[in-house]
This record gives structure tokens, C-alpha cells and sequence, in this order.
């Protein structure tokens, strides 16, 4: 997964910091080589499944999306708390 592809794609998509973004463009990012999803889910994690995921969570920021998201993942698989978004820095 492109990591400047999926910043530009959250960045169109939803509402959230610089910051908050960078993070979980990161943590998707980490996702992604664990190969983790492709192992539970039988596919890839992509750019377009973060995408969509996101975009059925309940309103909220970027990394709210992710938090909700990841949860759903921990609940049907387990082992997906590592990848949630527990706090990001606005400095830069």
C-alpha cells in the first residue's frame, strides 16, 4: 500500500488534523506489512478497503474512523489493538 496515496485519499475523505492523518496513514501502513488483514480477511489491505471501512464508521475524525474500524477487526479476528491510534502530536 502507497502511504502518500492513502494520506491523499483520507485527506479528500474525511475530516481530521495533518497530524492525525500522518498517524494513521503510519498505522495502516504498519497493518499492511504484518499482512495481518490478507491472513484474516483473504485479501490485501488497500487503499480502497481503508477507504470504504472508514467511510461506514460513525461520524467522527480520521483516526475515530480507524479506532472504530480497528475495533470491529479485534472483535471478528483479535490482534488488532497494536494497530489503533492512542495519541498523535500537532507539533511538526
Amino acid at each position: 500500500m502507497d502511504a502518500d496515496e492513502l494520506d491523499r485519499a483520507l485527506a479528500e475523505a474525511f475530516a481530521g488534523s495533518d497530524a492525525e492523518r500522518r498517524t494513521v496513514v503510519r498505522q495502516a501502513i504498519d497493518l499492511a506489512d504484518s499482512g495481518k488483514v490478507g491472513t484474516d480477511r483473504g485479501e490485501p489491505l488497500t487503499v480502497g478497503e481503508v477507504v470504504s471501512n472508514l467511510a461506514d464508521a460513525p461520524d467522527g475524525s480520521v483516526a475515530s474512523r480507524w479506532n472504530w474500524w480497528l475495533g470491529a477487526l479485534d472483535v471478528a479476528y483479535g490482534g488488532y489493538e497494536a494497530f489503533q491510534v492512542r495519541r498523535y502530536s500537532e507539533e511538526r
